[in-house]
């Protein structure tokens, strides 16, 4: 119809402008290099950021190989959603191939990243906060940072020790951006790869500056990027877990369950119920989105943590058999 011009009335002014050229820009007036270079492959997932994320990432300075930047709403090569393992295949082969110190991958609208070291293992977005945390508070110290329920206890740990302010919040990035300016954080991160940079940036969830971000850091790095995640701390923990319960159930059992808990360890309950025991820790919380619970659970070795979960879906058992009667 906007086409055709057939509108009902008016006539309306058709303009043309370079969105490129001025993000590319103000991307690199934000970002400080240290000295190193290295290798980068990003894959885009031919969604909308590979027009700028290799780009930027090259006006940097990187030498970099660019994987399905070309946008495709078919989604032609994989689906672009780099927090699941298959969808980064392609992005661990070409890091390998090419000798790469990181690979780079975008979501479809590139508001989520997705990170890979030369041995093809996955940084999730927990375990990005911590480097960029440590790297933020050398130069802001006691800077504050927001995440979320799901993510692990060794990043809370990580900050703290790093002499920051880490706050736990609730799921979702309007929660989290909003948290943000309530207490005026410097970065907020989930673990779906969603990470907000008010640090020397606008405070909202922009992957492509993230990998920009990411690169600085490694510049200013005497070690590689799988030297450095070999520095993080190494915890047992599973992805989410989805458990199917009817909608009208759903916030009634996480609320049985937290009461039920409070007795088990020490509660959180900003989003649904995190209890902690020390040595590792078990969520419970209402799915946003669908007739769901969404569990998560991390300790300290395989052993506890399958003690942790069994404690933790026990009780959920008993609270449905009981709503079930």
């Amino acid at each position: 119809m906007v086409e055709a011009g057939d509108f009902v009335s008016g006539k309306g002014t058709r303009e043309e402008r370079d969105v490129e050229r001025p993000y590319i820009d103000h991307a690199k007036s934000k970002i400080q290099l240290g000295p190193r270079r290295f290798k980068v492959v990003v894959d885009a997932g031919n969604g909308v950021g590979g027009t700028v994320a290799a780009p930027l990432y090259r006006e940097l300075g990187f030498e970099t190989t660019a994987l399905y930047c070309e946008p495709d709403g078919r989604f032609p090569n994989h689906h672009p959603d780099p927090t699941v393992e298959k969808n980064v295949a392609d992005l661990v082969a070409a890091v390998k191939k090419d000798g790469a110190e990181v690979g780079i991958a975008l979501d479809g609208d590139a508001d989520r990243i997705g990170v890979v070291d030369a041995k093809g293992r996955i940084v999730w977005g927990d375990q990005l906060m911590i480097l960029f945390a440590r790297r933020i508070l050398e130069e802001q110290p006691g800077a504050t940072f927001v995440s979320e329920v799901k993510c692990s206890q060794a990043l809370y740990d990580e900050i703290a020790r790093a002499g920051g302010k880490a706050i736990m919040w609730k799921v979702g990035h309007s929660l989290i951006k909003t948290k943000m300016k309530e207490v005026g954080a410097v970065l907020a991160g989930e673990m779906s790869g969603h990470i907000f940079f008010a640090h020397r940036y606008l405070g909202f969830d922009d992957a492509v500056y993230s990998g920009a971000r990411l690169l600085e850091l490694l510049s200013h790095s005497q070690k590689s990027f799988t030297e450095l995640v070999d520095t993080l701390p190494k915890m047992t923990n599973t992805p989410e877990i989805r458990m199917e319960v009817p909608d009208d159930l759903k916030f009634e059992i996480v609320k049985r369950a937290t009461e039920r808990l409070r007795a088990r360890g020490q509660v959180v309950d900003v989003d649904g119920v995190r209890v902690s025991f020390g040595d590792g820790w078990g969520l419970v919380r209402a799915s946003n989105t669908q007739p769901a619970l969404v569990l998560r659970f991390e300790a300290a070795t395989p052993a506890r943590l399958e003690e942790i979960r069994r404690l933790v879906e026990g009780e959920l058992s008993e609270i449905r058999d009981m709503l079930n009667r």
